[in-house]
């Protein structure tokens, strides 16, 4: 069982606009928790330890091909990333053009909220979304790995057929990525963006001439890092890392989390142009 909860600002904002609520419903608003819709589930090859709880520090799965098994539920478990990704750097480590860090500066104060794709029912974008709260899943294959996204109900095709992007595509939020295998690393890169992403709740912006690699490496049967360099020569002055965890979350499930009737964005500032 999880328990799907209200992201911190929303919770804040059901707040201040409903103070008549008991806090005995605002509870029930913020963290109703999530049943199991399944019933006669098969049993996962999950490792266990000798007391019987699933053992996430045993060794990493392979398929059938001799890969690391990157399958399962997924999620970072933290939203550090998402309100900053190069919250593990140091001040200044970001390579800013000058027009962009003062952007940036622009958006430090939450003026501009109401302009984050997300806060209008956007897809956050690569690499964003991999680190938001929701779960995701991975489904992998030896020709191709989808990752179904709780987060905006968005999904990814990684195709490791040898595929190459062509000059006729359509500009996506989350790109168009392709992958190949260095050793047991899976190296995805990611190309085609349309520039409209933020790379996180800051507000550092992105361009469509971004380009992502992110290398998932699972370190042991529940840990999986995620090595992300950042290459977007109309935004940065040269290309950039950072690097992020996430956990399994065994006997887990994605559900659907559709941005529908959303009120959150009366109450952001800032004015959003498609």
């Amino acid at each position: 069982m999880r328990a799907l909860c209200m992201p911190a600002f929303v919770v804040r904002l059901v707040c201040a606009a409903v103070p008549l609520l008991s806090s005995v419903a605002i509870l029930v608003l913020i963290c109703a928790p999530a049943y199991g819709q399944w019933v006669k589930v098969p049993a996962g090859g999950i490792p266990k330890a000798p007391d019987g709880k699933p053992n996430l520090a045993a060794p990493a799965p392979r398929s059938a091909d001799g890969h690391p098994d990157l399958s399962g539920v997924w999620e970072s478990g933290s939203a550090k990333y998402i309100l900053d990704i190069a919250a593990d750097l140091k001040p200044g480590d970001v390579p800013f053009q000058p027009w962009a860090k003062a952007l940036v500066d622009q958006r430090a104060d939450g003026s501009h909220s109401g302009e984050d794709p997300p806060a209008n029912c956007l897809p956050r974008g690569v690499p964003r979304i991999d680190a938001s709260p929701p779960p995701w899943r991975v489904i992998q294959k030896s020709d191709i790995i989808g990752i179904l996204y709780e987060s905006d109900n968005a999904w990814r095709q990684i195709f490791l057929d040898g595929r190459e992007l062509g000059n006729d595509f359509l500009p996506a939020y989350l790109g168009y990525s392709t992958g190949k295998w260095d050793g047991d690393a899976l190296v995805v890169d990611t190309r085609g963006f349309n520039g409209k992403t933020w790379l996180d709740q800051t507000g550092k912006p992105t361009s469509d001439a971004l380009h992502v690699t992110e290398r998932f490496r699972r370190t042991a049967f529940g840990r999986m890092e995620i090595q992300i360099t950042i290459d977007d020569p109309k935004v940065y002055t040269k290309p950039w890392q950072v690097k992020e965890q996430v956990h399994l979350v065994p006997d887990s499930d994605i559900f659907e989390s559709a941005c529908e009737n959303n009120r959150d964005l009366e109450h952001l500032r800032g004015k959003f142009s498609r």
